[in-house]
């Protein structure tokens, strides 16, 4: 049986790998000190709430649940890239280089988009959204332009 070819043609490789092998490819066995359950951490919003559920060096893994008709800053990121994965509910985004350049987004349960560092953009809940983001690891990074929960340094919202 031949196996499924990559994007330009190659071949995928699958190999068994036990004991020596799978220590020298860097897994760990499940019951070492090194694996172990991990204790997400919930952080309130004023728009519902996160769940960070992996924090690595590497990457962040958060769940968001924006309440309906909540909304998050209009803000950007100055190196944090995330992408965004809405599970269910619709959401209404703006997104754009600048105030003056937004356009807007419906996002339904489904679709997903990212956001590359240095893009303008705000989430408003149409209905209650549960919302999956992957991000590099820069969690402060986020420079808020509006906010209507007085969030956002002189902002017309405060």
């Amino acid at each position: 049986m031949s196996r499924p070819a990559k994007p330009g043609g190659e071949r995928t490789s699958h190999r068994s790998v036990t004991g020596e092998g799978l220590a020298s490819a860097g897994f760990v066995r499940a019951d070492s000190e090194q694996a172990r359950p991990l204790q997400p951490r919930r952080v309130d919003k004023p728009w519902g709430y996160e769940v960070i559920w992996a924090h690595t060096d590497l990457y962040v893994g958060k769940l968001l649940f924006v309440k309906a008709g909540e909304a998050l800053s209009l803000q950007f990121h100055e190196e944090k890239d995330e992408t965004l994965h809405l599970l269910d509910g619709e959401l209404e985004m703006e997104v754009g280089p600048g105030l003056d350049a937004l356009r807007p987004i419906t996002l339904e349960a489904g679709g997903s988009i990212r956001i590359r560092p240095g893009t303008l953009h705000r989430i408003t809940a149409v209905t209650d959204c549960r919302i999956l983001e992957a991000s590099t690891t820069e969690l402060d990074d986020v420079v808020r332009v509006q906010d209507r929960y007085g969030r956002a340094p002189g902002s017309a919202d405060e």
